[in-house]
Formats: structure tokens, sequence, C-alpha cells
């Protein structure tokens, strides 16, 4: 038997159907949909992961039912649920059951920890093929399971923000979750990807679609406040600050959640589970280059450096042999 895949044009349907309060121009109200669908998006190791995988154990905790997709092609996310246990990935389970011609059941996919939910969609090796292709694929699976007949309070979405392929922007490009989430710390490369997903969102509200960001989460924060300045600037709030600490990183390294009211943590994650769910889609101002760099002492990125333009001879090298000019100079009269 052969895997019977929908089409992807009805699948946006379903999703845009799911998602399809335009909730981001009423930011003075609650989100009031049953089910959020939230995508969290960050630069690949500013512990995007870490931070969604505590924050979706300690919603469990608080009594919400709570799904969490992994989409990002190092399926770290669950991995750190799951205590360092890997996951089957919904792309290898599926060509594995479609190879012996099987049907992909949730029990193959679909791992429960705490009161989450939790899959990974996984993706390709390196050169093998295209990432955000697979994110589409596992989407299609999701709806051959039945997504949409799932009961959950928080679908959690854990995206690359630093990927710019298609697949990974789908969730904004196609209205597949009502808000998203950034998650930065106070570097630069950070808060230029978390930039270049508030510049998306706004692009496509340009073009009708309805997400919008809930806020920012300020990872491993040293208190030197460029992400606090960057989220005043875009107009988005902090959703939490989680302080750069020695305990965290080696919890987060030995896959041990913090997210739990058993944890010291476990307050600020509480905090920030709350925040989450109370959050509204909002439009943001994203910045231009200047602006991003103007976050930050010019000493430290060369923000006050002036370009200085290039001319044919410096392009020429040592092939900058004068030439005799056929301007004809006529004397005063």
């Amino acid at each position: 038997m052969t895997l019977d895949v929908p089409n992807l044009k009805d699948f946006d349907q379903r999703l845009r159907d799911e998602a399809h309060e335009d909730l981001a121009d009423l930011i003075t109200e609650e989100p009031t949909k049953k089910t959020q669908i939230i995508a969290i998006y960050g630069k690949g190791g500013i512990g995007k992961s870490f931070t969604l995988a505590n924050l979706s154990h300690m919603m469990a905790e608080q009594g919400k039912r709570v799904l969490l997709i992994g989409c990002d092609p190092k399926s770290d996310t669950t991995s750190l649920l799951f205590g360092g246990k890997a996951c089957p990935t919904i792309i290898e389970t599926s060509t594995k059951k479609k190879l012996a011609g099987e049907e992909v059941k949730i029990g193959d996919v679909c791992f429960k920890r705490g009161g989450v939910f939790a899959m990974e969609l996984g993706g390709p090796e390196v050169g093998r093929g295209c990432g955000g292709r697979g994110i589409i694929h596992g989407f299609e699976l999701l709806e051959k399971l039945g997504f949409h007949d799932w009961d959950f309070d928080y679908v959690l979405l854990d995206f690359l923000g630093d990927v710019v392929c298609g697949g990974f922007g789908l969730p904004i490009a196609r209205d597949m979750a009502q808000k998203v989430i950034l998650v930065a710390s106070n570097d630069l490369q950070s808060l230029y990807v978390a930039n270049n997903v508030c510049s998306a969102v706004e692009y496509f509200r340009k073009l009708g679609g309805n997400v919008g960001v809930a806020g920012l989460v300020i990872n491993k924060d040293d208190g030197t406040g460029e992400a606090a300045a960057f989220a005043e600037a875009v107009d988005i709030p902090i959703l939490a600050a989680i302080p750069q600490n020695d305990d965290l990183r080696k919890k987060s390294a030995n896959y041990q959640i913090v997210g739990t009211a058993e944890s010291e943590w476990g307050e600020l994650f509480a905090g920030l589970g709350d925040s989450v769910a109370a959050a509204p889609p909002v439009r943001p101002a994203p910045l231009d280059q200047d602006g991003l760099l103007g976050l930050f002492d010019a000493k430290d990125t060369g923000g006050d450096f002036v370009l200085e333009p290039a001319t044919d001879m410096d392009m020429r090298g040592k092939n900058a042999a004068p030439k005799e000019s056929l301007e004809v100079i006529y004397d005063e009269a």
C-alpha cells in the first residue's frame, strides 16, 4: 500500500482555516481561537530549542495540551525534551514505511514526556535535498495523520530563522500560524536574524497575510541591553529574559529539563508560559541595516565606517597603464 499524500494546495487552505483570524490588528485583545499555532524562530545555536523544550514542558505542567513539532533538520528540540534520545523523524519514517508498503501511524512518529506530545519533521542530509521541501512533505503527512482533528491548546513549531529557503518560511508565508515568537540574545547576528523574520512578517502582512509577532525571548542575557533595545525599536514586547548562566548551560548540555516547578528556574519558565499564552500578535517595524547597527557601539561593529567607492583604476591594478585620451582640447580664444 502506498501513502496517499493530500494535495498541498488543499492543505494550505486547511491551515489557513485553522489560523484565519486576523489578530495582528487587534493588539489590545488576547487571541480568542482555542488552538494557538505558534512558530518560534531564532538563529541556529541561539538556544531556541532549549527555550522551546522547557517552555512546552512548563505549559504542560500548567495544564495545557501541547504539541511540539520540531522543524529544524538538526532535530535538537525533541532531543532536549527526551533527555538526549533522538526520536524517529517523520521524513525518515515515511520513507521506510513507503518502501515497505505500509502507512505511517501516530505511534511511529509522535512521543510523549511530561504531558508534552512531540514529533520531529526531520530533513535531508547535507547536500542531499532541500530542507524546505522536507518541511512541506512533513506537514503533508501531518494532514494525512489527522492534524486538523487533534485537540491541543497550543501547537508550537520550531523553525530555523537564519535559513531563507521558502520551506522554513511556510508558517508566515501561508498563514500556518497565528503568531511568531523570536529568540535572540545581545549579539548582532541573532538580532539580524530576528529582524529578518520581522521583515518577512511585515512583507506578507502587506500581501494580505495574518501572522503577527507575539514578542521576543532574550536568551543568554548578559545585561548589555541590545536585544531589549531591538525589541523597543521594532515595537514588540519582551516575553522573558533568560540569563546567561553556567548552571543553565550545563543543564542544557546534559539534556536536563529546567522548565518544571521542581527546578529553581521553574518560575521563569512559568512566567514565559503565561506571557506566550496571552501575548497578542502585533505588526513589527523592522529596521534597516544602519538601524540595526545603531543598536550597538560603533567601535564594536564598525557602524561608523564610511563606504569608499572603488575606481576603474583600482579594479585594473597592474593593468592600469594610462591610455592616451582621444578628447580634443581647444585653446581658449
